[in-house]
């Protein structure tokens, strides 16, 4: 009997604990939790400028003035006395054509000039024997007629002779190519032994005088329309130090098909000598102005599409990633083309552990 009252307070002690125990896990459970700060993030605000952006353009020296030589007519070249580099003067022979042809066309012309000078006086001789006769009355009116017909004639043809003749001249001449100013030849496109046609370019000659730097430039980044005081600073891409001002002398009116791209002209303002025909130059300018955005280079993220911000709803204190297009970058910021408004605030610091929608605690501009 006193064992099962010993059994039974042992229950009833370990259902009163158990309810016990319960009503406090019940209390525990209801209690609030602690309230979560927002992210504490520095910020600044979008403002928009006419911005012109630095430019900087690879290209070469070039002549102001250039003839592309060929020859005048078809022929197989014999003789090349000139190469690419080579200095030279106005007349200077480049090449020669094989002149066997145009030399015998000239040897039949001088032939058929002699015939007709032998021709012409012959028939003169016989005209002013007639012109005798006649005064004298020892002929009639009709052979004097036909004396003076005949020389009529032979005149004609001696003077088709010689102008045959000086045409074989002249083609003998085509055959030999001279140089048509004094300068340098930056190209040639023909060898010894092959066949040149008329009019193909066999030699570029870059005339002395004026030099040029020429770009090839897409046209977002095409200069804003220059004035004839606009100067540009060009440097040799193998030595920085060698520079030379330079204006804008021409822009292409028309695109190249294969690159997209505009040819630019620059005329250099004494240029140094070292600034040879040919020699790689790098030309530093400002492009064209556009309104952009500037802002801290510790804005900048990336989501998938490429360069990315935070940006903070002025409302609701919430960011949300928003995608941009940068113009460039610089040393400590970015110059921003599209994806934001001007007034719109972007988070610059304390953005890495940002997600969306996360309500954040602006602490100050950036720009302020």
């Amino acid at each position: 009997m006193p064992l099962r009252l010993i059994t039974g307070y042992r229950l009833r002690r370990a259902m009163l604990g158990a309810v016990v125990l319960g009503a406090l896990t019940a209390c525990v459970d209801k209690a609030p939790a602690p309230e979560q700060k927002p992210e504490r993030v520095a910020t600044e605000v979008v403002s928009f400028e006419p911005t012109a952006a630095d430019l900087s353009l690879t290209g070469s020296v070039a002549a102001r003035v250039e003839s592309q030589l060929s020859f005048q007519i078809n022929g197989r070249v014999v003789e090349r006395f000139v190469d690419v580099s080579d200095r030279v003067r106005a007349g200077d022979l480049l090449a020669r054509l094989d002149p066997a042809q145009q030399q015998a066309d000239v040897e039949a012309a001088q032939a058929s000039v002699a015939s007709a000078e032998a021709t012409f006086d012959q028939a003169r001789t016989t005209f002013q024997r007639q012109q005798q006769l006649l005064e004298s009355g020892s002929t009639t009116r009709s052979s004097f007629e036909n004396a003076r017909e005949d020389l009529r004639n032979a005149e004609g043809s001696l003077n088709s002779a010689r102008a045959s003749l000086g045409n074989a001249r002249e083609q003998l001449t085509f055959t030999e190519l001279r140089a048509d100013a004094d300068g340098i030849i930056t190209e040639r496109r023909t060898e010894t032994g092959q066949v040149a046609a008329a009019a193909q370019p066999v030699f570029t000659l870059a005339h002395d005088g004026e030099r040029e730097a020429v770009f090839d430039v897409y046209e977002a980044l095409l200069l804003d329309e220059p004035s004839p005081s606009t100067e540009l600073t060009v440097r040799l891409v193998s030595d920085p130090a060698v520079e030379a001002k330079a204006r804008v002398r021409e822009i292409s009116p028309t695109f190249d098909d294969r690159t997209g791209t505009v040819r630019v002209r620059l005329t250099l303002l004494n240029p140094p000598p070292q600034m040879g025909l040919g020699a790689a130059v790098v030309g530093v300018g400002q492009g064209r102005r556009q309104d952009l955005a500037m802002l801290s280079w510790r804005a900048l993220t990336a989501d998938a599409k490429g360069p990315a911000v935070w940006v903070v709803d002025e409302t609701t204190r919430a960011v949300s990633l928003r995608s941009i297009e940068v113009d460039s970058y610089r040393t400590g910021y970015i110059l921003v083309k599209a994806g934001l408004k001007p007034g719109e605030r972007v988070v610059t610091a304390g953005s890495q552990l940002l997600r969306e929608g996360q309500v954040v605690d602006v602490a100050q501009d950036a720009s302020a």
